[in-house]
């Protein structure tokens, strides 16, 4: 079973990876470009902290589902969604399950795996590097 599990953990990797990317990547799209629909529509001021978090959001959840850049897109995000997490939900209780913030504290811990564990091997950054 160890042998089965190893052979696929490279695999796994890049699924956790895309999959990370794309549900970071909703939250811009949703903060951006109103998909899916917010249940009122939204006018998110340019250059704003929100609009600042819609880029963020886009641009590493586009990097890191494509798995190119995944280092320093991942980077970007563990310290993106650490900060959301501090700024929006520390204040309010010490226990991430009482303050609302354990899938910001969940998804900072996942991107900064991905800073070391880079994109695997169904990546842009793998056929990069076999070039």
């Amino acid at each position: 079973m160890s042998q089965i599990l190893a052979t696929w953990q490279p695999r796994v990797l890049s699924l956790l990876r895309f999959m990370a990317g794309l549900l970071l990547l909703q939250h811009g799209t949703q903060k951006m470009l109103g998909l899916p629909a917010f249940a009122a529509p939204r006018v998110i001021e340019f250059g704003s902290l929100i609009w600042f978090s819609g880029v963020i959001e886009l641009v590493c959840g586009v990097l890191l589902v494509l798995g190119l850049f995944t280092r320093q897109a991942a980077f970007l995000a563990s310290g993106f969604t650490a900060v959301a997490y501090f700024m929006a939900h520390a204040g309010r209780n010490f226990f991430p399950i009482l303050n609302g913030g354990e899938l910001a504290a969940l998804y900072s811990f996942v991107f900064l795996y991905l800073v070391f564990a880079g994109g695997g091997p169904l990546s842009l950054d793998a056929k990069r590097a076999a070039a």
